[in-house]
């Protein structure tokens, strides 16, 4: 419940500090004086939508806050605390609003983005302003107290999940049929693709060990030519060769080593050196041994690697990535393929979740109608206590066939009354008053409190068109919500506002140059002394004062 508003520099509010009770408190006050005033900073601080002249001329911001009680409040609790905005047991939000129109949203102390000051908004306050009946003639907002008094939250729920299902079924299949004729070409190159690649097959690492065969394949005529010369001047020339010569050099050092150590240095290179030609000697012969000339080899080596360079080019690729872009071209491949037995399944999925849809909204259409007729009942009987006796009410359902899936069901749903003897029923803009649709509105609201009930509620001056012994009913209604949530009323009717379990006196002061607001708790005396105002104007009498003390009595 809303425990405290603090109003600083708002409008032709200085500073005001008003504490709420529990029950059902009335605001009261001349008009002009700014009854609503309260409300509308109220409204700032719940997320509506600021402007400059919100700001008191010559200040420099107007600072507004509420002070909620949650302890009792679930879901706000639950919703704090998702948000990593822990209270102990309370909820402050604030709103500061600079003059040139900046704006600042803060939960307990942290500062916060505007829509979540709506969002918790939602779970703390209902505000109904003067015209805020006129909501009850759309048919959404029928639809939605219809669903709130019949508490058919899962079945609603239903028919949301198989309304969403069925929607995104509907766009893929279109997406996938939209790009039908595109993937089916697309799928025609691709397939020739992977075709060709499978038939050459190019293996991973595969063509470096094939581009090194090709070179040692095609030069292999030069390669046996100077391996056989080089083997010839390392050892096979019989007049000069280069390990003959090379020993004879060690052999004519080594011994000189005897008279110069220096040269025993020199011997020793030189017979590593001869070690070290032998085996290269050696490993060259072997090698020129095993070289084989297969022109049939060849012509299959070279025939492999020249595809595979055409290939390479064709794709504008290099030949090493050729069976990355084989294995990329067949996923590719695959995934068309998968479209196109995606779209059969599509449609057979689509069928089976709009089937599940129906039966769904069917359910759902026979919980309202249920809900409806119990609706219809209690309502009739109320606007008749709302000083309108011949007043009957009734749910319209008018069943939509063939319909496509809508998000809130099959029904289209329409609120009619009648309001006099033998007038037939019809929908409720067309025969009711701006005053009957107040008190039917209020009708609902007293029997949806049960159901449904919101913390705190708030009507600002929701009885207009309204007098005598209706206001006396309204009044009571107003009372009788009170028992399970907090309600305040700003009224300008005496019959309603010595209902509240507090009321509030709104003033207005000026000393010629300046405007300011004051709002004041009355006492048991002051109240006598408003309720008798409202009752006869300023001209309070002997009579007035009586009739008043008798209101606030009963």
């Amino acid at each position: 419940m809303l425990l405290q508003l603090t109003i600083q520099n708002f409008a032709i509010v200085k500073s005001l500090d008003i504490d709420w009770q529990s029950g059902m408190s009335t605001i009261t006050g001349e008009t002009g004086a700014g009854k609503s005033i309260a409300i509308d900073a109220l409204g700032l601080c719940l997320g509506d939508r600021a402007t400059t002249n919100v700001v008191r001329p010559g200040a420099s911001k107007a600072d507004l806050t509420a002070r909620f009680d949650v302890k009792t409040n679930a879901q706000a609790t639950k919703w704090l605390t998702q948000h990593d905005l822990d209270c102990d047991e309370e909820c402050i939000l604030r709103r500061v609003i600079s003059a040139e129109g900046r704006s600042k949203a803060y939960i307990n102390g942290a500062q916060v983005p505007l829509a979540q000051l709506k969002e918790v908004a939602q779970l703390l306050i209902n505000i109904h302003g003067q015209h805020d009946h006129q909501l009850i003639t759309k048919p959404v907002e029928q639809r939605k107290m219809l669903d709130a008094y019949a508490g058919h939250i899962e079945l609603v729920d239903d028919v949301k999940h198989y309304y969403q299902n069925y929607r995104k079924q509907v766009a893929e299949l279109e997406d996938l049929r939209q790009s039908q004729q595109q993937r089916e070409a697309k799928q025609q190159l691709i397939q020739y693709q992977v075709t060709e690649l499978d038939e050459f097959s190019l293996q991973v690492d595969e063509f470096p060990s094939l581009e090194a065969d090709y070179k040692r394949y095609s030069h292999s005529q030069q390669i046996l030519e100077e391996t056989l010369h080089s083997l010839h001047l390392l050892s096979q020339d019989e007049q000069f060769n280069a390990l003959s010569t090379l020993q004879k050099c060690h052999d004519s050092l080594a011994p000189l080593a005897n008279y110069d150590e220096q040269l025993a240095d020199i011997a020793k290179v030189l017979s590593e050196s001869i070690i070290q030609l032998e085996e290269a000697n050696n490993d060259l012969r072997h090698y020129h041994e095993k070289l084989e000339l297969d022109p049939e080899a060849f012509t299959v080596i070279e025939e492999r690697y020249s595809q595979a360079i055409l290939l390479a080019k064709k794709h504008q690729i290099q030949p090493e990535q050729l069976p990355s872009f084989h294995q990329n071209l067949a996923a590719e491949l695959a995934s068309i393929t998968g479209d196109e037995s995606r779209l059969e399944a599509l449609v057979e999925e689509i069928e089976a979740t709009k089937a599940n849809y129906i039966a769904a909204a069917k359910c759902l259409s026979d919980s309202r109608k249920k809900a409806g007729k119990q609706l219809s009942q209690i309502i009739s009987q109320n606007i008749k206590e709302l000083n309108m006796p011949h007043g009957e009410f009734d749910v319209n359902f008018n069943a939509i066939e063939d319909a496509k899936p809508s998000l809130h069901g099959l029904d289209e749903i329409c609120f009619v009354v009648s309001i006099n003897p033998g007038q037939s029923l019809e929908a409720m803009h067309k025969v009711a008053s701006g005053g009957e649709l107040s008190r039917i509105s209020l009708a609902m609201q007293v029997i949806l409190a049960d159901s449904v009930v919101s913390p705190t509620l708030i009507f600002d001056e929701v009885d207009v068109g309204i007098s005598g012994p209706t206001a006396a009913m309204v009044g009571e209604k107003l009372r009788q919500l009170a028992k399970n949530t907090q309600v305040i009323c700003v009224t300008h009717l005496p019959q309603v506002a010595c209902k509240g379990h507090q009321q509030l006196f709104v003033a207005k002061l000026t000393d010629g140059e300046h405007t300011e607001t004051t709002v004041t708790e009355l006492s048991e005396q002051a109240r006598i002394q408003e309720i008798a105002r409202l009752l006869a104007g300023n001209q309070i009498t002997d009579s007035s004062l009586a009739n008043a003390q008798e209101l606030l009595a009963s």
